[in-house]
């Protein structure tokens, strides 16, 4: 918290705004994958590649504004991709287990 009134004092309100949500979304995400049952862990994990799919699309639309931001965004999108490939790759395997023969 002390360090959050530091950055305060330095740092513009929007990016205060943006880190205060994305510390809230890491809280949440949290509670919501540990509080889960055994049961459900794997499509949990499956519906992730919506949101990898939604950091495809943003890492190329970021694409052309050159320099660092590219170079950012081109790691975005390789490490969404083989988030999304392991993705299906369990719901692959998960769809097999509920296969007759």
């Amino acid at each position: 918290i002390v360090l959050f009134g530091c950055l305060a004092n330095v740092a513009p309100a929007d990016f205060l705004s943006h880190f205060t949500v994305f510390a809230l979304a890491c809280v949440v995400g949290y509670y919501v994958v540990w509080n889960v049952s055994h049961a459900l862990h794997t499509p949990l994990m499956s519906v992730t590649n919506a949101i990898s799919g939604i950091i495809v699309i943003g890492a190329v639309l970021q694409m052309d504004h050159g320099g660092w931001v590219t170079f950012i965004s081109f790691i975005a999108v390789l490490i969404a991709s083989i988030n999304i490939f392991g993705g299906f790759t369990v719901t692959q395997r998960m769809l097999k287990m509920f296969r007759k023969g």
